[in-house]
């Protein structure tokens, strides 16, 4: 009897070993490091609102539902949705969450979370995508309606869409401005640093709940805005991953056997806006035909030839081919500056006029080489524009409070794949990224949001296209195209489709 005890001992202490060398070998190991060419102004989710932002976030915080890879949706937090009246979304939730506090996850944090996205006072720039909920309901602790004012046919988008999901306890009891420094999500990495203006430091949650933990210890956002030190760090083999590679730079690059160049179109939008917010400042280009003649003066074949070497597709609208309500049959503007100083001249400026012109640099690809491209084209009808060009922490300042330039360059990414999600926060007229003021286009905008019938929705989209398109409240310019260098320490990177985001959540350390 002894002995057989002995053996059951025995044998349990060598399962356990082997369990527990198991575990450990499945730990998460290393560290990736990732470039960008700007550094995020807060790790409050519902605060911030470019990609460089986004990027740090889908790491360390979840939603009911997330966009995968390829653009589909997947459950995440929620086990199940449906709709289950023309303005009643129920959401059923993942049980055994717990944020990486330790607190549980429950409906009462996913209320908290989708009133403070909706609450002015947050002053979140998503707000607008959220404008349309009128109340968010707890009916158990697994279970969270969403009411909505009018039928909404994109509110689960919208949920995969900067709705991340925060921790009502936690925030309660810090504050905003402590969360903002010391965040805490349920995602597969948790907060351990934030260096401002160099990097931004992650580690692998051990209590994730998913079954697709981080297999990376250490994930670092690094920034880098200027772009040749950003590949030097790439080549040294400081930073793993370096985005915006300069396309003059790939050739080099690809000759280095430890690099691979990762390229695809982004889904990002880049364009000049005008800023008809201050009529004082923007002064001639309050008039619809400067605008429409400043069209015509800029040669975007040029700029995607010469300067972004092939690196950008023209676009005659606000939307890339890939999101709903993309209208096809729409032209560009054409390159006609005979045409420009014509309307120029109509206008009351035959001598053109002077303006100022902003920019970030190292934001997007080849940024202030476009803007400084754009500002010789302008010069040639007359117009002179002068070139200021922003840190992108100022510069996002400057833009939320309505206060840049008159003439800006700037780029808009969409994973809703839907209209909605480029037209309404840019041009509606309370959106805090918008410029521009049309009380109709408003009307035509919010029709269209809840509007149920697709086919009714493409037709109100085209017409709103249009409408946008003959009203230049921009400089229609490009999809940009997301250059990559990845070194061959890292696996599993692919560009998420039609985004500029970075899955950077799953990235493994290559073998």
């Amino acid at each position: 009897m002894k002995k057989n005890i002995a053996l059951t001992v025995m044998v349990l202490l060598i399962a356990f070993l082997f369990i527990s060398e198991g575990v450990a070998s499945a730990a998460a190991k290393g560290k990736i490091v990732v470039a960008q060419g700007a550094e995020t102004t807060t790790l409050d989710p519902h605060k911030g609102g470019s990609a460089i932002f986004v990027n740090a976030c889908v790491t360390m915080y979840d939603l009911l539902i997330r966009r995968d890879r390829e653009g589909t949706q997947r459950l995440a937090l929620a086990t199940s949705y449906e709709n289950i009246d023309p303005v009643t979304w129920e959401f059923k939730l993942r049980k055994g969450v717990k944020f990486h506090n330790g607190d549980p996850l429950t409906a009462s944090d996913v209320k908290f979370s989708f009133d403070r996205m909706r609450d002015a006072k947050t002053k979140n720039p998503f707000r607008v995508f959220f404008g349309g909920m009128k109340e968010v309901q707890v009916i158990d602790d697994y279970t969270v309606r969403v009411i909505t004012e009018k039928p909404d046919p994109v509110l689960p988008s919208r949920t995969a869409f900067a709705a991340f999901i925060v921790p009502e306890k936690y925030i309660k009891e810090h504050g905003d401005e402590y969360f903002a420094k010391h965040p805490v999500g349920s995602g597969r990495y948790k907060f351990v640093n934030w260096v401002k203006n160099d990097y931004v430091e992650l580690e692998a949650n051990e209590n994730y709940w998913g079954d697709e933990p981080a297999t990376i210890k250490k994930l670092i956002f690094k920034a880098i805005p200027e772009t040749g030190s950003r590949i030097a760090a790439l080549q040294t083999g400081e930073v793993d991953i370096a985005t915006n590679v300069l396309p003059f730079m790939i050739p080099k690059l690809e000759k280095d056997p430890k690099i691979k160049i990762v390229s695809g179109p982004s889904g990002r939008v880049i364009f000049i806006g005008f800023n008809l917010t201050k009529p004082e400042k923007a002064g001639p280009l309050m008039k619809k035909e400067v605008r429409q003649a400043i069209n015509y003066a800029v040669d975007k074949q040029s700029l995607i030839k010469h300067v972004l070497m092939g690196s950008g597709d023209q676009l005659a609208t606000p939307l890339v081919p890939v999101a709903f309500g993309y209208d096809p049959n729409i032209e560009p503007y054409s390159y006609d500056p005979e045409k420009a100083k014509t309307l120029l001249k109509e206008a009351g400026y035959p001598n053109g006029f002077e303006t100022e012109f902003a920019t970030g640099s190292g934001r997007y690809l080849m940024d202030k080489q476009i803007a400084e491209a754009i500002v010789g084209m302008l010069d040639k009808v007359g117009i002179k524009a002068k070139l200021k060009v922003y840190e992108w922490g100022q510069y996002e300042k400057v833009r939320k409070a309505k206060e840049v330039e008159p003439a800006y360059l700037l780029g808009w990414g969409n994973t809703l794949s839907d209209a909605d999600g480029t037209l309404v926060p840019v041009f509606f007229s309370k959106s805090t990224y918008s410029t521009y003021v049309n009380p109709e286009l408003d009307k035509m905008l919010m029709e269209a949001r809840f509007q149920m019938d697709p086919e009714k929705r493409k037709e109100q989209y085209s017409e709103i296209l249009k409408l946008v398109k003959d009203e230049a409240p921009w400089i229609f310019l490009y999809q940009q195209r997301d250059n990559y260098g990845v070194r061959d320490t890292v696996a599993n990177f692919l560009q998420s489709a039609g985004s500029e985001r970075m899955d950077c959540d799953v990235l493994k350390l290559a073998k």
